[in-house]
């Protein structure tokens, strides 16, 4: 595959992969609010411990996290490879 099929078969993902993407991250989102604590304002208060473990993971590089931490950013990645087969295989 040349450099531009390559170039355009990626950019008709984009919006597929943004999609997948949106959904991670509400995901991230749903899981980060039942965390903390709904202020009466209706903001939210996380726990200084969530805070120092999440300042922890994002201050580490990849190879430094823990295998659990590695395998739940593994797990994310493999969301989007089935589009990205796909496409691939549709070449």
């Amino acid at each position: 595959m040349k450099q531009s099929q390559a170039e355009a078969v990626l950019e008709t993902l984009v919006e597929d992969l943004a999609a997948i993407e949106h959904e991670r991250w509400a995901h991230w989102q749903r899981y980060m609010h039942d965390k903390g604590e709904r202020q009466p304002d209706g903001s939210l208060v996380l726990s200084a411990e969530l805070v120092r473990h999440w300042d922890m993971q994002i201050a580490a590089g990849y190879a430094n996290l823990s295998e659990s931490e590695k395998s739940s950013d593994r797990e994310q990645v493999r969301r989007y490879l089935p589009l990205i087969a796909t496409a691939l295989a549709a070449r």
